[in-house]
This record gives C-alpha cells, structure tokens and sequence, in this order.
C-alpha cells in the first residue's frame, strides 16, 4: 500500500499524533488530552489536579509550561519529521487555579529547513493564561514508515 497517495496532510497529522502520544507518558501521567490536531496546530488540555498548585495555591507555572511544550511538540510533530524543542519561553499572564482546565493551542508560524516557530497560547474559559513560544528543530527519523511521507 502506497501510504502517500492515501494520506492527506491532516490524516499524516493524526498518524504522527497517534504514533507520538503511545509513547509520551509524561502528557498522560499529567492527565492531559490531546482536543485536535492539524498540520503545525495542536490543542491540548489539562485540568489543574491538588497536586499542581504550589504555595500560593495557584497551578506552578511548571504545569503551565509543560502543557504548553506538550501542544508545541505535537504541532511540531504533525509533518512526520520528528523534531524536539530547541528553546522554549513563556509569559505568565494570568494564575491558573484549582480545578481550572486548562487548554493549549499551538500554531506554527513558521517551519523552514530544520528549523521551527511555535506560538502557543495557554487559556482558563476566556481567560489568557500564559503565551509560550517554542523553536524545533528536526532531527532523523520520521513518525510513520513510509518516510517519504509529509504534510505540507
């Protein structure tokens, strides 16, 4: 079976997405869920857990962070190339608090060479949380067996 000419790029997404999440289990030790998928977009969620909120009774901006990485690394990873973090950095905007859920939406903005932007914006309801922005970079392998496989 010829897996390129059946695949359209968001069907490759949901493949990379698939293959990806069996084996992140830091995303799911948190009790995050993947809400959608789509070439270099993601949105993730997570709701914020007693184990989460620091001394300030509010979510420790490590959860926050890491909800955001896990949404840019699924973006990033939606072309069939793998590709890790190469920086990350987030703006606290608002606290996050007990039993908020959170949602992560990252989007590409731009992917050139090996090299990637991501913004990902971090909400409570209508409110914004934290805005995080993320720089991949490729590295060997691809997500899916048919390596000449890629969403544009």
């Amino acid at each position: 079976m010829n897996l390129k000419a059946t695949l359209s790029p968001d069907d490759v997404a949901r493949a990379c997405a698939d293959a990806m999440w069996k084996e992140d289990d830091a995303s799911k030790g948190l009790g995050m869920e993947l809400v959608e998928i789509k070439p270099g977009q993601a949105v993730m969620a997570m709701t914020v857990q007693p184990h989460m909120v620091n001394g300030q009774r509010i979510c420790h901006g490590g959860y926050i962070f890491t909800l955001a990485d896990s949404a840019f690394a699924f973006a990033c990873n939606s072309h069939n190339d793998r590709a890790v973090a190469a920086q990350g950095n987030v703006t606290f905007i608002r606290p996050g608090k007990l039993g908020d859920r959170l949602v992560a939406t990252a989007r590409e903005v731009s992917r050139s060479g090996r090299s990637g932007i991501y913004d990902v914006r971090v909400t409570a309801g209508d409110s914004v949380i934290a805005e995080f922005r993320g720089h991949s970079r490729v590295i060997p392998g691809t997500w899916l067996p048919d390596t000449d496989i890629k969403a544009q």
